[in-house]
């Protein structure tokens, strides 16, 4: 009799419930931790996408001063230095001849990861202008002093990802 249970081969009902209970256990420990880590990988993109936007809108600014040192471009009362959109980064200018061609700030715009654009569209950024309040939501149309997200969502650490 005894030789007879240990030739059996297989797993009863109750290993397959306590393995499946655990299984379900790990599951439920790693999906939370996995939209962790996804959300924060976008918010480190959103970061880094802002850093680039801004690096790029002074480096034009510089360009732009520079120029008018350089006696390249007139003085211009109500114009600020920056560019007039963010296509303009990627499109380039001349800044009056200060360079020997179009110089281009950004290979493409960047998109918002927490709010991305349909396929085949523009990425789209909340701007600010020169002459717009620093909190402010909408965009004065002259140029583009800085952007910000348009997601209405929170980050990890608690600030909205539009004060960013």
């Amino acid at each position: 009799m005894m030789n007879f249970l240990w030739k059996r081969k297989g797993v009863t009902l109750l290993e397959l419930i306590v393995a499946i209970s655990i299984l379900t256990i790990l599951v439920a420990g790693i999906v939370p931790l996995t939209r962790m880590t996804a959300k924060r990988t976008r918010e480190i993109e959103l970061r880094s996408n802002l850093r680039i936007i801004r690096t790029a809108l002074d480096d034009f600014k510089k360009s732009y001063d520079k120029a008018v040192n350089d006696k390249k471009i007139p003085v211009t009362e109500n114009k600020s230095g920056y560019p007039e959109t963010l296509n303009q980064l990627v499109e380039g200018y001349d800044f009056g001849g200060l360079y020997a061609f179009k110089k281009k700030f950004l290979r493409k715009v960047p998109i918002d990861p927490m709010n991305p654009p349909e396929p085949g569209e523009e990425p789209e950024w909340g701007m600010r202008s020169y002459s717009d309040q620093p909190d402010s939501n909408s965009w004065g149309g002259e140029d583009v002093y800085d952007v910000y997200s348009l997601s209405e969502g929170t980050g990890l650490d608690g600030t909205k990802y539009e004060e960013w």
